[in-house]
């Protein structure tokens, strides 16, 4: 048996691992790579291996780091099945289609912009791949429920666990055999901080023989969420309430919307800021919200005490959601008292480039930032202070108060993963510390090896072929 990591090695983003066992080959999510300048390059070059080999693919869940090169993979010959939870599969309707949207746009807007420049690079711009594209993927995937052992293969039963992380998240546990023995792969995808709102708590695994954890936040613990409400309160009511400003909220349309929602309706229930006006700018967060709401047998025990509230005091707290342009463009007429949540996550694409461009110069209002931000992300700059930014081949200049409320986030962090490990018994043979940066995986798998006692941890070398005895 051998594994292979295409991407989240010694980074973020570009989750892809590539299992070889006895009998056939699988791969273990398809994600994008996101922030910075290489990404286009490394999204063009990345699925160079035989994809007609595989038998199967697997997804953790839907975002975008994790599943969204499915497209490409199907246009450049996949023809297996996608197996993923019930609610990754719905979300991945709305995320895919969306990705491949932005992708063409962006496409057509670079060759225009060329043109208008009158350059001539005798060749156009094409998107990573078509909306035909994206809809061709969805075929291909098969929608598995929690809990439940299925067989992707001949020889390979998988069992999707709640990983906590986002709407339909999972842990996935691998039971094959290799040279006749049996042997547990488990694949911790993105795990969610435990105590947090909408989703359940991570489960809990007692056993692998190779286990793939992931390290976003490996190095640090997180604010409790005692002082993030606090900051936040602050952010809202100095924005709002005393110079009479915007809150600009850059959210992962899937999964931090909704949490955002969720503490934001809390805050007001408790009587710690006034009543709240939200416009969720943003037709995937839409989508998504809408998605959330019908799995509610996935929310955890507040999330649905708090709905019942939300539902007896519906002037208390305003959730709007804009769906066309000109709804978006018309919200840049209102120059205070707004709560505005819009995608991306990391700034870089989508309707919140516009939102910044209009409000980050004014000194009245503020930038929450209630996510992981890549780096070379213009989120990523926001948060490192930077003074100016580029803005549509603009540069605009940061008078905008920046609050990083890391507290939100949907990643485990250090103390978190390593309670989550501590439920294995005995430790794994081996454990490969991936999906975070190289100084923050090496600081977890530091922490591994120094508090737990593991050996055989360590932070994999993407494209190195991985022996698993």
């Amino acid at each position: 048996m051998r594994l292979s990591f295409h991407g989240a090695a010694g980074e973020v983003t570009g989750s892809c691992a590539q299992l070889w066992y006895d009998g056939g080959v699988g791969l273990i999510d398809c994600g994008l790579f996101q922030g910075g300048r290489s990404a286009a390059r490394k999204n063009l070059h990345a699925l160079d291996f035989n994809l007609r080999e595989l038998d199967f693919v697997l997804l953790t869940h839907a975002h975008l780091d994790h599943a969204g090169l499915l497209p490409r993979l199907v246009a450049l010959g996949y023809r297996g099945p996608v197996h993923a939870t019930e609610a990754t599969v719905d979300l991945l309707e709305i995320m895919l289609l969306d990705s491949a949207h932005i992708q063409e746009k962006e496409a057509e807007w670079a060759n225009r912009h060329e043109r208008a420049r009158h350059l001539r690079r005798g060749w156009d711009a094409a998107p990573l791949y078509t909306v035909a594209q994206a809809l061709d993927s969805l075929k291909r995937l098969r929608p598995q429920p929690y809990g439940k052992t299925f067989e992707p293969a001949p020889g390979v039963r998988c069992t999707f666990h709640e990983a906590g992380h986002i709407l339909g998240s999972a842990i996935i546990e691998l039971e094959l055999r290799t040279g006749g023995r049996p042997r547990t792969l488990v694949f911790s995808g993105d795990l969610g901080q435990p105590m947090r709102p909408v989703v359940r708590d991570p489960a809990v695994l007692h056993q692998a023989d190779y286990l793939c954890v992931e390290s976003t936040y490996g190095n640090r613990a997180h604010r409790s969420m005692a002082e993030t409400e606090n900051e936040l309160c602050r952010a809202l009511n100095r924005t709002l309430r005393d110079k009479g400003g915007n809150v600009i909220i850059p959210a992962f349309a899937v999964g931090r919307t909704q949490e955002v929602i969720f503490v934001l309706a809390n805050l007001v229930r408790q009587g710690r800021v006034g009543p709240l006006e939200i416009v969720v700018d943003s037709p995937m967060a839409s989508a998504a919200t809408a998605l959330t709401m019908r799995h509610d047998e996935l929310w955890d025990r507040e999330t649905g005490e708090l709905m019942a509230w939300a539902r007896q005091h519906p002037g208390r707290i305003n959730v709007r959601f804009v769906q066309d342009v000109e709804e978006s463009i018309a919200l840049n007429e209102r120059r205070g008292g707004l709560v505005i949540l819009s995608a991306s996550g990391m700034c870089d694409a989508g309707r919140i480039k516009y939102h910044l461009r209009n409000n980050l110069p004014r000194p009245e209002c503020s930038v929450v930032i209630a996510g992981f931000q890549a780096g070379g992300s213009l989120g990523r700059r926001l948060v490192d202070g930077a003074r100016q930014v580029t803005l549509f081949g603009e540069r605009f200049p940061v008078r905008a108060d920046i609050y990083t409320i890391g507290g939100l986030s949907a990643h485990a962090d250090q103390p978190a993963l390593l309670d989550w490990l501590r439920n294995f018994g005995p430790p794994p043979r081996r454990t490969f510390v991936v999906h975070g940066e190289q100084s923050v995986a090496e600081a977890l798998a530091g922490a591994i090896g120094g508090t737990l006692g593991w050996n055989g941890v360590e932070v994999p070398v993407a494209g190195e072929i991985y022996e698993l005895p």
